[in-house]
């Protein structure tokens, strides 16, 4: 299971969240964007930061949004605040993932594909306090989350505390 934080400030909550709870090392994924993206069903794109740490069996998002477009992360986090926004699911079946919570009458705030990967945030926030994200299984993803938990298997709670997100970077 993942947990994300909104944060106004990626580089700050990363050293936050390392000194505070001791957590890490943060794999960076800077400047991303998406175009292929529908905010409450009209296109739209997002650009944003995030990292990523593992705390035992819970790997821990932040993310910070870079530009001013409507988006699920504000719809829960104001600008300039920091916040609980949403819990994610990874899904070899997508679709079905997707219809549990839209058969309850819950919507998307957010569809779209990143790669060959399609997400969703479901607006849950009525219900849960927050947002739920679904992820669609991908090999790519697999690797990333490999990653991320192995670094912090093998941590010393010092050395390298913001890592690349992805190798070559």
């Amino acid at each position: 299971m993942q947990v994300c934080w909104v944060v106004d400030d990626i580089d700050k909550a990363m050293a936050d969240w390392t000194r505070v709870m001791g957590i890490g090392p943060f794999f960076i994924f800077r400047d991303l964007k998406i175009d292929s993206v529908r905010y409450r069903g009209t296109p739209t794109s997002t650009h944003f930061s995030i990292a990523m740490a593992q705390a035992g069996g819970v790997q821990i998002e932040l993310a910070q949004q870079h530009c001013d477009n409507p988006s699920a992360y504000r719809d829960l986090v104001s600008k300039g605040e920091n916040g609980l926004h949403h819990i994610a699911i990874y899904v070899a079946d997508y679709d079905a993932a997707l219809a549990h919570f839209t058969d309850q009458g819950l919507k998307a705030a957010i569809e779209g594909t990143f790669g060959e990967m399609r997400f969703a945030y479901v607006d849950t926030s009525g219900p849960l306090g927050c947002m739920v994200e679904i992820i669609e299984h991908d090999p790519l993803e697999d690797q990333i989350f490999a990653r991320v938990a192995e670094g912090a298997e093998h941590w010393d709670g010092v050395t390298d505390p913001v890592r690349p997100g992805f190798p070559d970077a």
